[in-house]
């Protein structure tokens, strides 16, 4: 079985055109060559997240390997595009513009002790009293943060105050990401 930190930049680069080709189509496009390998075809949890301009234009995914990972990235792709209620529909004339990360996620792990968390390296994903959150890990990279700010982040996320971290109910769970970045593979 293949573990987290395998695919290769190839892989990546393939990853990458499905995602932009499978937007493309929903403006009349020809749809995406679907990849046969089987490391496209193993459950994984994945986010797309699409920047313009170097902000944030779109983000969706899938913290759970509920199917194949190709299929993870053609809807996440899509819904990233279209459906982030943050942002508006995108539109043709935006996709030469846009550049688009993929984060391949591992398995989940309970955080017992929050000083486990590496930033960096972790994300994080957060429930308490049915609010929940997610951050990549690289969104504490991004913005400087230091782990107390991180899981204030992930509190304020799921909308919650940012101390809510500390009430011994708020279940924390970490994950590791290998991300494709468009521009630089």
């Amino acid at each position: 079985m293949m573990t987290i930190g395998e695919y290769t930049q190839e892989d990546g680069k393939r990853l990458i055109r499905l995602a932009r080709e499978s937007i493309a189509e929903e403006f009349g496009e020809n749809a995406p060559e679907i990849p046969e390998e089987k490391q496209f075809r193993q459950l994984r949890g994945v986010f797309v997240t699409i920047t313009k301009n170097k902000e944030l234009r779109g983000c969706i995914g899938f913290p759970y390997a509920k199917q194949p990972l190709y299929e993870a990235v053609i809807e996440a792709a899509k819904s990233a595009a279209f459906d982030d209620l943050r942002f508006d529909r995108l539109k043709v004339d935006e996709l030469k513009k846009i550049e688009i990360e993929i984060s391949i996620m591992s398995p989940m792990e309970e955080v017992k002790d929050t000083k486990e968390i590496m930033i960096g390296r972790d994300g994080l994903m957060c429930n308490y009293l049915g609010y929940s959150g997610l951050l990549l890990p690289q969104v504490a990279t991004e913005n400087k943060m230091n782990r107390l700010q991180f899981l204030e982040a992930l509190a304020n996320k799921a909308g919650l105050p940012k101390n809510t971290w500390e009430n011994k109910n708020f279940k924390l769970w970490k994950f590791t990401c290998q991300i494709f970045k468009e521009k630089s593979i």
